[in-house]
């Protein structure tokens, strides 16, 4: 099974932004809690950051073909972007919708997820665990 994880906006920021809410663990020791849980679970993992909504449709647009499914943290462009959905729903691959913080407790305009709208499955409020969860659910459903 091969994976492509992608993360949005201000993911890059993590252990600097608002720690008191995403942790104090940065960006690069996600990436290896991904890339650890992952080999544990026996699945491949292309991990991916932008802060560009565009760089994030490009990149769920060459998964098609090339990955078993998509985990996703599209960071502030959950709220707001209609064109990762659409490429979403262009490729039609199994997507999981991973976020640090639960966003159905936040800010109100946090609680309209564009990406829920096409993914299986969201993970919110576990922290890095989500990612855990999510590659889980995969490795399960291979």
């Amino acid at each position: 099974m091969k994976l492509l994880v992608l993360n949005g906006p201000n993911l890059n920021m993590l252990g600097i932004r608002e720690p008191e809410l995403y942790g104090k663990q940065g960006y690069k020791a996600l990436v290896s809690y991904i890339k650890k849980v992952a080999k544990e679970n026996y699945v491949n993992v292309s991990v991916k950051q932008s802060n560009s909504e565009g760089a994030l449709v490009t990149y769920i647009q060459k998964a098609r073909n090339r990955f078993d499914g998509i985990i996703i943290n599209a960071g502030a462009y959950t709220h707001t972007s209609v064109a990762i959905l659409d490429a979403l729903k262009a490729v039609g691959l199994l997507t999981v919708e991973v976020h640090l913080t639960d966003i159905n407790s936040r800010e109100e305009f946090r609680k309209l997820s564009y990406v829920s709208m096409f993914a299986e499955k969201q993970i919110a409020g576990k922290g890095f665990d989500g990612y855990k969860e999510a590659i889980e659910y995969f490795a399960q459903r291979s």
